[in-house]
């Protein structure tokens, strides 16, 4: 196939590469860099988010996204506990932590650390519990004959905190009010 692999890279494999091909017609050439990347763990360009909401009851992910190579070992922290899977806590391949069924004990510091072979790094963020977004008055279905106007309602309670935004949509597409305005009209109840 002209391909080239290489296994266990090392520093002393960096360099430009040229491959050539050949036959009864002529010759051709093509070039390529390979940079040999490593470097520790660093948090300086996508730090962990100071801030971390969960809605009671619910799942949230926390990031934990540095920069390294290779690619680094992850482990968590909630203030001085060493978290580990469980039935309510997982952490991903990638980094992340997932904690479902959110309650108030789950508030804390959360604390990523991340290790590779050139060295570790670790970020903190602080997990804060909302109140769940609950619906209180869902839209119900409405019989109307062509050419009448139809109005559906849906009533939301939510943390006092946090913004509310409604979206509808229509058999699984969002309806965009601005461009659909002659069609749809949004209502907003206080």
């Amino acid at each position: 196939k002209g391909e080239l692999r290489m296994q266990s890279l090392t520093f002393d494999d960096a360099g430009m590469y040229q491959c050539i091909a050949e036959n009864t017609h002529g010759i051709i050439y093509a070039n390529a860099e390979l940079k040999i990347v490593a470097s520790p763990p660093t948090f300086e360009l996508n730090p962990m988010k100071k801030k971390i909401l969960a809605a009671k009851g619910g799942r949230v992910i926390i990031e934990c996204k540095p920069k390294a190579a290779p690619k680094p070992k992850f482990s968590w922290s909630k203030g001085t506990e060493l978290l580990v899977n469980g039935s309510r806590i997982r952490i991903w391949d990638d980094g992340s932590l997932e904690i479902i069924n959110v309650t108030k004990l789950d508030e804390g510091r959360y604390t990523c650390f991340a290790e590779n072979n050139r060295g570790k790094a670790n970020s903190t963020g602080v997990l804060e519990m909302t109140e769940a977004t609950k619906i209180t008055l869902a839209p119900l279905n409405v019989d109307v004959t062509v050419g009448e106007n139809a109005t559906m309602q849906c009533i939301a309670s939510h943390d006092p905190t946090l913004d509310l935004t409604f979206i509808w949509s229509l058999n699984g597409f969002v309806i965009d009010f601005e461009k659909e305005h002659e069609h749809y009209e949004r209502n907003f109840m206080v």
